[in-house]
């Protein structure tokens, strides 16, 4: 396959520590404003978003925006998460584990 490059859609899977991440930021909501439902986007008075959405777990695989190239073929990027928030990344290499990138089928 080629050299992966800006704008292409690629995988990601999700690390551990990505779906941890992801899950405490969504849980942080219960200290502000309630959300009657995941399609809702709720604003807190001094503009945060709340992130809503569904649990996240180690081994999803994801679309990956490919924002920047790093040499070795690294990415930094945005993941298109199930929710209404994203998850940025720099330096994931290509592969096949957690918290790295592939071509899609």
């Amino acid at each position: 396959m080629s050299a992966p490059s800006t704008g292409r859609i690629v995988l990601y899977t999700l690390a551990e520590a990505d779906a941890d991440a992801i899950n405490r930021r969504r849980d942080d909501h219960r200290n502000g404003p309630r959300v009657s439902g995941t399609q809702e986007i709720v604003v807190q008075g001094d503009g945060a978003q709340v992130h809503v959405g569904n649990p996240a777990r180690a081994d999803q695989v994801l679309p990956l925006l490919v924002v920047r190239v790093n040499p070795g073929g690294h990415v930094n990027g945005q993941v298109f998460l199930d929710g209404n928030d994203t998850l940025w990344f720099t330096s994931a290499a290509e592969g096949y584990g957690r918290g790295q990138w592939s071509w899609p089928p």
